[in-house]
């Protein structure tokens, strides 16, 4: 009985890990989804704050980030956005701050590490 305990914690583990791995596939504009901070960023998505989780591993630095779906915004929508990602074609930087949010390293500085951007076409 233990084996089958441990296994379905095993798995349901490994179920948890692939969720917040891979970003939705049909995400509206405007979805904020959570994934793991080793999964690359989607085109046409931005980081929108890092944090810590257990579920992806070693809670030293910051290993969890929320992403935003850019694509389908329409012209003249402004966002906040971590500088972790760089801006999707189309948005420009307006504005660049510091933001303990969007802190992706163990060893944070207080420069700017976040943007304001804003949909130009």
């Amino acid at each position: 009985m233990p084996r089958i305990r441990t296994l379905c914690i095993a798995l349901g583990g490994a179920a948890t890990l692939l969720a917040l791995t891979v970003p939705p596939a049909q995400a509206a504009p405007g979805d904020v989804t959570t994934v793991c901070g080793s999964t690359l960023t989607p085109s046409g998505y931005v980081d929108v704050s890092w944090g810590n989780s257990s579920s992806c591993g070693s809670t030293f630095s910051p290993n969890i980030k929320q992403i935003k779906q850019l694509t389908g915004l329409p012209v003249g929508t402004v966002v906040n956005a971590c500088g972790s990602t760089y801006q999707p074609s189309g948005w420009i930087q307006v504005s660049s701050y510091y933001s303990s949010s969007c802190r992706y390293s163990a060893v944070p500085s207080l420069n700017d590490n976040a943007w304001q951007l804003k949909r130009v076409s």
